[in-house]
């Protein structure tokens, strides 16, 4: 029997729902899972802007947010995720270029300026219908209304991820006593993606639904920590798996797509597995 996490957060309930073979090899085995050159680029971007928001609002502007980059950018291409990517100077610059057009896109949302911000980077530990819940939230403002929970994203625009500031509301009214009046996505934007948020005003069921749908799928692990069984689910997500070679299930699938003409050209599992 594998023993319990002592804490359980949006991300981890997410990997678990996506594939229970992928949660066990990350995080009981622990296997190596290097951080994709798009995630680093979205810390690069959110670093920046946690820091720009630390200043007082006359100073949220971009030229502060370019000098916050540059002396954010070293401590970046020092990591060692970075550095495996193995990146040239050309590429290094795109780099840089696709995170600050990340950056960027909070202005076409909204005026830093003219926001009241209470917290950047607000770590949340409580109990959730008995889930041990655990998350950082990106922002919490406060507007007319009251409290404003914010979370930025530099991915594709998906809108199950409401859930995820719906949980961080749930904590924030876990823990302070003030239920928050809105939750948001800001969705900073890409060259092929426009800027824009999704938004919810909070309710008491909309917590309870995320809260309940983060509590089934915590009964989900646990049965699964007790039987020691961690099904795979097969998706053509396989092909960027981190841990493709280690999933004998998943090793067949690809074949079988790659056989059919249908994985991806640019499908890390290509190189993998030698297809």
């Amino acid at each position: 029997m594998f023993k319990t996490p002592r804490s359980f957060s949006y991300s981890s309930a997410s990997v678990y729902k996506q594939c229970p073979r992928r949660w066990k090899h990350k995080y009981i085995d622990k296997l190596p899972d290097p951080t994709g050159e798009a995630a680093l680029v979205g810390t690069f971007a959110h670093e920046v802007l946690e820091e720009l928001c630390k200043e007082e609002p006359s100073l949220r502007t971009e030229a502060r947010a370019n000098e916050i980059a540059a002396t954010i950018w070293p401590k970046i291409a020092d990591r060692k995720d970075f550095k495996n990517l193995k990146l040239n100077e050309d590429s290094q610059r795109e780099f840089r270029w696709k995170a600050w057009e990340a950056i960027q896109g909070l202005w076409r949302l909204e005026n830093p300026s003219q926001v009241e911000i209470e917290a950047t980077e607000q770590k949340l530990s409580t109990s959730l219908s008995g889930v041990p819940f655990y998350g950082i939230v990106d922002r919490i403002d406060r507007d007319e209304d009251g409290l404003v929970v914010i979370d930025y994203k530099t991915g594709k625009v998906r809108h199950e991820n409401i859930d995820q500031v719906l949980l961080y509301s749930a904590a924030v009214n876990e823990k302070t006593g003030e239920q928050p009046s809105k939750a948001k996505l800001m969705y900073l934007g890409n060259r092929e993606v426009s800027p824009q948020i999704i938004e919810t005003d909070v309710s008491e069921d909309l917590m309870a639904k995320a809260v309940t749908d983060l509590s089934d799928t915590w009964n989900k692990l646990k049965h699964a920590l007790d039987s020691e069984k961690f099904e795979t689910t097969t998706t053509p997500l396989c092909g960027w798996c981190s841990f493709i070679e280690h999933c004998p299930d998943g090793i067949k699938y690809i074949r079988e797509r790659a056989d059919s003409g249908r994985l991806k050209p640019d499908a890390p599992a290509r190189a993998v597995l030698g297809i």
